[in-house]
């Protein structure tokens, strides 16, 4: 899991760098899946059936009021713009998986904002998660984080498991009580995602099966 997940490191540093105005998802789809192979990976996407058809891309590009599950196009970034680029990697029958959001030009104050307590309810969450914890400790820490700066926590969809699968058991939410669900064992490796927005947590699917 580490060497897959330094590989995954690579790519999103790679991938990241090529953020730019004027550039389209469909080219940073292109870019992360050329990058993934060049490092003796699979895109873990690509073709995934999870939620529903088969998903036709190697990066959930999610622009602007998506959450997750976007699809890459010919759509020039803009000023203003956000986007979130979900994408993983397999490799030796490991999976590991990477998410960020930025805005390529000038953003509002509020989405800044937004952007900084998203991340910052990541890595104080991720100092939490040891040995002897519970899944309902990482939930609850992103959301009194996240709901103290007047944020609203996505409720109906949840980090999860990963390892020889990209989904496994435990679900990983971004809520709950401290003290409860599943305890932190050695050799659990949890994805936390941490999935934030400016307003409601209530979302709703596209008729495509995938835009959330």
């Amino acid at each position: 899991m580490r060497e897959v997940g330094l590989r995954l490191s690579e790519v999103v540093a790679q991938v990241r760098e090529q953020v730019q105005l004027g550039v389209t998802t469909r080219e940073l789809d292109h870019l992360c899946e050329e990058a993934t192979r060049a490092r003796g990976g699979v895109p873990a996407f690509l073709g995934s059936p999870v939620g529903g058809p088969p998903f036709p891309g190697s990066v959930c590009a999610s622009p602007k009021q998506t959450v997750m599950y976007g699809f890459s196009d010919d759509t020039s970034l803009a000023d203003g713009d956000i986007i979130s680029l979900d994408f993983g990697l397999s490799h030796g029958g490991c999976f590991a998986d990477s998410a960020f959001t930025v805005g390529p030009g000038s953003i509002s104050e509020r989405t800044q904002d937004l952007l900084d307590v998203t991340e910052q309810s990541l890595y104080e969450t991720v100092s939490c998660a040891v040995l002897g914890a519970r899944v309902g400790d990482i939930g609850h820490r992103i959301q009194v984080l996240c709901e103290a700066e007047g944020s609203g926590v996505i409720r109906e969809y949840v980090g999860r498991g990963i390892g020889r699968n990209l989904h496994e058991e435990p679900s990983v939410p971004s809520y709950g009580k401290p003290g409860t669900g599943v305890l932190l064992r050695a050799g659990m490796c949890p994805a936390i995602e941490p999935m934030i927005t400016s307003g409601s947590w209530k979302t709703e699917t596209l008729d495509d099966g995938w835009t959330v």
